[in-house]
């Protein structure tokens, strides 16, 4: 019976047992790019691609003045000037972030989290006595001015003192996902509503780009009609410089009100940043060397505040959504874009022109953008663990919040023409209600807080994904850190990041 039983069982073995399936390995860098953030294209596309950038940025570089100019008591001709003025300093800021900041691809334009505060700005009470429109304006402008001014003390304080280094040690991919989702889905409204304001024109533009990044490959796509004036009224040649508007007023409400807007912006651009860091194909952005680019954003709301640009600075969203649309990450392109800014905003009239382009086209483009923004956050769940009920839990809870807690502050203001705290002080009011206009920093303060105080218990490490950012965690403990990360011209020497 034994003897049989061994015969039958090695002359005929039972079925083969199915093989199991596995689960996609995480990456720690984004794969599949063409170009990653050290490896230029060749320069015919690396220019091309560049000229791209540029476009895209022209988007919320003419809106934010379109929008705020008038309010100011300006015409055509000082909001082709702010335009030329805003684009002259989002050049030279892309190029100081991209030399000596993080040395991220990440263009370094204007921020629509410090519009809120330069209204109250505007509507402030001394300016309604002014019966010249221009010289009202003028007033504001300075005003405006001296509050960037001191906002811009905030984040560079925090980045070069290497506080912000501290708070982003304990930000873990799971924390991660909240913020850099909604810094790319918590700007919605900017982008089918947008594009249905001129139906006819928008949604085949969207319907096309889909076609063509999506189906077919390498095909550039524009479209140009003049609007607003700025064609007409934009200087031939014109060099903004600093103080073009007068010296600059200071107002100490106003100025910690736009403190705060500037901390808003610090931490929408925290996730910016990651998502641009992904994007290139780059290894995680070690906390010493995203502490650098900070510093380097508060130098960038300086310099907006020192030319008059009537808006902060922050990292562009959209154009950290066209690296994913192309797939291509590379520094070199970027910096490319930020001569083109540099160069049309001196030709006003060329700048002119690309500016011109129809704010329905503009919204497509934001539809494919952000929406690559808000999945490179949720690409950082590859390094968490989704089957335990606490992490459930953070990314339900912080997700939900980033998005109803700005609606109900949005839509109050758009009801009552003011936010939930209203107050006699203009200034407090922004102080409080801002911030939680924003998705991505309500979303990023509920999952950072939740995610460091929530069962504190060291089996819960791997759960969180933090072990897979332990190496990042000093600038020194990774080599690919410096291949990615470190400064030209050997400044690391005398600017060490730890």
């Amino acid at each position: 019976m034994a003897g049989g039983g061994g015969g039958g069982g090695g002359g005929g073995g039972g079925p083969a047992k199915p093989e199991e399936p596995q689960p996609h390995p995480p990456k720690e860098q984004q794969p599949f790019i063409s170009y990653c953030m050290n490896s230029p294209p060749p320069w015919p596309e690396a220019i091309l691609l560049g000229f791209q950038h540029y476009i895209v940025m022209l988007g919320t570089t003419v809106l934010i003045p379109t929008a705020l100019v008038p309010q100011m008591g300006g015409g055509n001709e000082e909001k082709a000037k702010v335009i030329q003025t805003l684009l002259f300093v989002a050049g030279l800021n892309t190029l100081l972030q991209s030399l000596f900041g993080t040395t991220l691809p990440a263009v370094i334009g204007g921020s629509y989290t410090f519009v809120p505060t330069t209204i109250s700005i505007i509507l402030a009470g001394r300016f309604s006595d002014d019966g010249d429109p221009v010289k009202r304006f003028q007033r504001i402008m300075r005003a405006i001015q001296g509050s960037l001014i001191v906002a811009s003390t905030l984040q560079i304080v925090l980045g070069f003192s290497g506080l912000w280094r501290n708070v982003a040690r304990f930000l873990s991919p799971l924390s991660a996902v909240p913020l850099v989702s909604l810094v790319g889905f918590g700007l919605y409204e900017l982008g089918f509503p947008g594009v249905a304001k001129c139906v006819e024109i928008g949604l085949p533009e969207l319907l096309i780009l889909v076609f063509i990044s999506q189906y077919l490959s390498h095909t550039q796509n524009s479209c140009r009609t003049d609007r607003s004036g700025l064609l007409d009224a934009a200087p031939w040649i014109r060099i903004p410089y600093p103080f073009q508007w007068g010296a600059p007023s200071f107002d100490a409400g106003e100025a910690f009100a736009m403190m705060m807007a500037s901390f808003v912006a610090l931490v929408e651009s925290t996730g910016a940043f990651i998502a641009v860091s992904r994007y290139a194909s780059a290894t995680p952005i070690p906390p010493a060397v995203l502490s650098r680019g900070v510093g380097w954003q508060g130098v960038a709301i300086l310099i907006s505040g020192l030319f008059g640009t009537v808006n902060g600075s922050s990292v562009s969203v959209e154009n950290a959504g066209l690296l994913a649309l192309t797939k291509v990450g590379s520094r070199t392109v970027v910096q490319i874009s930020a001569g083109f800014m540099i160069f049309f905003s001196i030709l006003g009239k060329f700048g002119a022109l690309f500016a011109s382009i129809p704010a329905p086209i503009i919204a497509a483009l934001y539809c494919l953008f952000f929406a690559y923004v808000g999945a490179g956050g949720l690409s950082f769940l590859q390094f968490c663990n989704l089957n335990t009920f606490r992490t459930k839990f953070i990314l339900g809870f912080s997700i939900f919040m980033g998005l109803s807690v700005p609606q109900y502050f949005n839509e109050y203001t758009a009801i009552n023409g003011y936010g939930p705290v209203h107050t006699g002080a203009r200034w407090f009011n922004d102080i409080i209600n801002v911030p939680f206009q924003s998705e991505a920093f309500v979303a990023g303060f509920v999952a950072y807080f939740l995610d460091n105080t929530l069962h504190r218990d060291p089996t819960i490490r791997k759960d969180r994904g933090k072990h897979w950012w332990d190496k990042f965690r000093t600038y020194g403990h990774d080599p690919r850190s410096a291949e990615f990360y470190a400064l030209p011209f050997s400044l690391n020497k005398y600017f060490p990041s730890v």
